[in-house]
């Protein structure tokens, strides 16, 4: 395992505490990567990552709090001097059905899926576009690119996070910012926990989601991804 430095890069990840999240953690420490993790209970990265120390930053963000958003990229740069990339994983997978009347879930879904990275991306681009080489990679599903469910709130929340992706790479190309969205189906999660479609060993494990984040983050301004579309299950069309 590579120990990170102190010219070391450094990358914010949000809902760092378990399930996908973790798993980029880990991935990310293997690889001499310094990280500022964010979940609404700090206390989650200390059980799920140990202590923070010298090249671990931990901070307490709350989708639903925007002045935590603030808190944590202002604790960071305080911390380690630079943003180097973003990672937004944070997401609520609630389900609101088409023909579902409730106002308070669908509020919730655009809070977390599309408000709250939005807001992370806009606090951090000014770091990210200091560096010339910043990256963002948003954790998105492949209910962003086609539909297969009635789940109306996650199914639009998602095709949002799309439109943000995209609009955040014309923004930050001239500065060296490259955006990716990672597009998996079914993965080895809690969030995936309702399905019976496919096995917990037939679906994406979160290692995997991992190395795709180390590697649109590692991939060179020159030979960007927008999308990686992620599958574990044969579909005709994309």
């Amino acid at each position: 395992m590579a120990t990170a430095t102190e010219d070391s890069p450094v990358i914010l990840i949000s809902g760092a505490n378990r399930g996908i999240g973790a798993a980029i953690v880990r991935e990310l420490k293997a690889h001499r990567y310094r990280l500022s993790l964010g979940a609404r209970n700090v206390e989650t990265l200390e059980s799920e990552h140990g202590a923070a120390d010298g090249m671990t930053h931990y901070a307490r963000f709350d989708a639903f709090d925007p002045a935590s958003a603030e808190a944590w990229v202002s604790e960071a740069v305080a911390r380690f001097g630079r943003i180097d990339g973003l990672v937004n994983n944070a997401g609520l997978g609630e389900h609101v059905h088409l023909m579902d009347d409730n106002d308070e879930a669908l509020d919730r879904l655009w809070a977390v899926n599309v408000k709250a990275p939005l807001r992370m991306t806009r606090l951090c681009m000014p770091h990210l576009e200091a560096t010339g080489h910043g990256r963002i990679v948003n954790i998105v599903s492949m209910s962003g690119k086609r539909v297969r469910n009635p789940l109306v709130g996650y199914n639009m929340t998602k095709f949002a996070a799309m439109g943000m992706t995209h609009t955040t790479r014309q923004v930050g190309w001239e500065k060296g910012v490259r955006a990716t969205a990672i597009c998996p189906s079914f993965v080895r999660t809690e969030m995936s926990a309702y399905t019976s479609k496919v096995t917990p060993e037939e679906m994406i494990q979160p290692e995997t989601m991992a190395n795709l984040v180390r590697t649109a983050i590692e991939l060179p301004n020159n030979a960007a991804m927008a999308e990686m579309l992620v599958n574990c299950r044969l579909e005709d069309t994309l």
